[in-house]
């Protein structure tokens, strides 16, 4: 992904049901379809964490596919705006 004046990063932390749910599968497959960058991964606390770079659209469509995960409900999210990483290529899951 090519970064330009429309590129925006994000820290999000996702509450509610989000864990064993298909979230993570999800989340990839969002991020690729709309081509944002970046990694998600559970946290210990039955939280989902996630950075997303791109434009303000492709993360919003990419949490609006997530939502149409079958058994997925977002309570709650923790939004932080981040720096930008250039050339940042691809969107992967992250294990601890």
């Amino acid at each position: 992904m090519q970064t330009n004046i429309h590129t925006i990063r994000r820290y999000i932390r996702f509450y509610g049901s989000v864990q064993s749910v298909g979230f993570r599968y999800y989340a990839r497959k969002a991020a690729d379809l709309y081509g944002a960058t970046g990694w998600v991964r559970n946290e210990y606390d039955g939280s989902v964490s996630m950075e997303i770079q791109g434009t303000q659209q492709q993360i919003d469509d990419v949490i609006d596919g997530i939502q149409r995960g079958t058994y997925i409900r977002i309570d709650y999210m923790d939004t932080k705006p981040l720096a930008v990483i250039p050339d940042e290529r691809g969107f992967s899951v992250r294990y601890h």
